[in-house]
């Protein structure tokens, strides 16, 4: 969730330490700030979380120039979203559209009113905040609170690409709601509503780590990535889920698995490769499911790593 208390974070780029210096005192009340002294330390910092905010950016840089690093930025789904401004002695009009064609925010040439370039940065940082919170609502699920299907499928390929490149491995969980509309159809919609909260409740409370990631999949289907799960931390999670919701107690009458409300979970432990796309994963995990789900309900599948 977007953190609207914490300071903004702003990355310099510059190969001359006395301008990262300068821009550095600068800014430092107002906002935290990163430095780099070339191109390739920028890109480090800029997928490095927490990211950065806003990236002040130079083009003539030895090595990796400022253009550069902007196009790779925007052509990286982790670091496309980040505004960037240049801050550049390059001030030929064909210059400054090419900097801004590329995908940056504003384009500033030196030698530069310091007071104008404060403003221009509190601009940027308020636009991407609205933007920030803007995408949050529109990732949100407004029932449950959760993240919904399509925050999921972006989170599940960035870690799938992040796994891959680090050669670690991703943990999945799906679950529904054993016999819910059996649920819906005798108790309401407005009950049902209620369960689909409680539920979701103790998904994210058998969360414990900033990686994990839960969301509503859709009806009353939910998932949980786990990244650099092993198998054991995997079906940890997935049983403490069936617990809570079991400790709830929520009277299911009509059930024909128990009296209260209860959820199948299917689990899976994948190893992203460059011959697989990341639905190999929720493919795996949901046939779990369907295997909970045949043995009876309320209980936890997994299968082998894949």
């Amino acid at each position: 969730m977007h953190q609207a208390n914490r300071r903004s974070r702003i990355l310099v780029v510059d190969d001359v330490p006395v301008n990262v210096a300068m821009l550095g005192e600068a800014f430092a009340a107002d906002y935290e700030v990163l430095v780099a002294t070339s191109g390739e330390r920028a890109l480090e910092l800029a997928v490095r979380s927490p990211q950065p905010d806003l990236i002040l950016l130079d083009i003539l840089m030895p090595g990796m120039s400022g253009l550069e690093v902007c196009r790779r930025l925007r052509d990286d789904l982790q670091t496309h979203h980040i505004p960037l401004m240049f801050i550049t002695s390059k001030g030929e009009q064909a210059d400054e559209e090419k900097g801004l064609s590329l995908g940056a925010a504003d384009y500033i040439v030196k030698p530069f009113h310091l007071p104008i370039v404060k403003a221009r940065v509190r601009t940027q940082l308020e636009l991407k905040r609205k933007t920030d919170l803007l995408e949050e609502l529109a990732a949100r699920d407004g029932l449950t609170g959760l993240p919904n299907r399509r925050a999921f499928d972006e989170r599940l390929d960035q870690e799938w690409r992040r796994a891959r490149r680090s050669c670690t491995s991703l943990g999945l969980i799906m679950l529904d709601v054993d016999e819910f509309k059996r649920y819906n159809d005798h108790y309401g919609h407005r009950p049902g509503d209620d369960c689909l909260r409680a539920v979701s409740g103790c998904i994210a409370g058998a969360l414990q780590r900033a990686s994990d990631f839960a969301a509503r999949y859709g009806g009353e289907e939910f998932v949980v990535l786990l990244p650099g799960a092993s198998i054991q931390e995997i079906n940890h999670v997935a049983e403490r889920i069936r617990q809570c919701v079991e400790r709830r107690a929520i009277l299911h009458a009509v059930s024909q698995t128990a009296p209260v409300v209860t959820v199948s979970l299917g689990t899976t432990h994948c190893w992203p490769r460059d011959s697989a796309g990341s639905q190999v994963c929720v493919e795996a995990a949901d046939q779990m499911l369907y295997e909970a789900k045949r043995r009876g309900r309320n209980r936890v599948c997994d299968g082998q790593s894949v």
